[in-house]
């Protein structure tokens, strides 16, 4: 998420400058994450959509509470943020110190709440599917704050220049690791749906030939012109 819509930014660069305390940060988003998508799954499947209070009797099928997606999602994870807070604080006094306001921020980390929104998106069919989902985004985000936070500790015995130094190599640097992320996109979704038949290969060749075929005869008008 952060590399290729650039969602949670704001912790991902606040909190990336030692592993130590983005390994902390990380970990804690994963975990809200895996619990957040899923209860919001139930959420939108049996109370946000329209027709899913059916369940409560024929008279609730056509409402739809959709428009409150935001807020109870909001809720769910600022209420899961909490609970994360109070473990941290009890178990690890120093990665609760080091985190500092950016833990409590988690809540309203975009990153937390696109997770959400995406699975409402994209459909996802059953709770486990969006178990998985959540599990992923948050490990997701997790290496690449990992990955910022390795690079960042490296580079400060690097000769940066002055200009640069601080979040200024640091934007330059996420953004050629986004890129290089964004091209293994490309490789998954490469090519087209072709019928058993071969129809639309059939059909694109069709529709290709003659457009290069009129590009070249114009071509060669204008050059003619050129020439005379």
């Amino acid at each position: 998420m952060v590399f290729a819509y650039f969602l949670g930014m704001c912790s991902y660069l606040a909190v990336s400058k030692k592993v130590s305390t983005a390994v902390g940060l990380g970990a804690a988003v994963i975990f809200v994450m895996a619990i957040t998508v899923p209860l919001n799954w139930l959420l939108d499947q049996y109370i946000l959509q329209e027709g899913a209070l059916a369940w409560l009797g024929p008279e609730y099928k056509n409402y739809d509470l959709s428009f409150l997606s935001f807020i109870m999602f909001i809720a769910t994870i600022a209420t899961m943020v909490q609970l994360v807070e109070i473990v941290v604080e009890k178990f690890s006094p120093s990665l609760y110190n080091s985190l500092g306001i950016f833990l409590p921020l988690i809540a309203v980390n975009c990153a937390i709440l696109g997770g959400s929104l995406f699975m409402q998106s994209r459909q996802i069919e059953t709770i486990g599917l969006a178990f998985n989902y959540g599990v992923s985004s948050g490990i997701g985000w997790f290496l690449a704050i990992l990955a910022i936070a390795a690079i960042r500790e490296k580079i400060r015995y690097s000769n940066v220049p002055a200009p640069l130094r601080g979040l200024g190599i640091t934007f330059i640097i996420t953004g050629l690791m986004a890129i290089g992320f964004m091209s293994f996109g490309g490789m998954l979704t490469g090519g087209s749906d072709v019928s058993e038949n071969g129809d639309e290969t059939s059909q694109t060749q069709t529709i290709k030939n003659p457009v290069i075929k009129g590009v070249k005869q114009q071509l060669a008008k204008n050059t003619t012109k050129v020439i005379k």
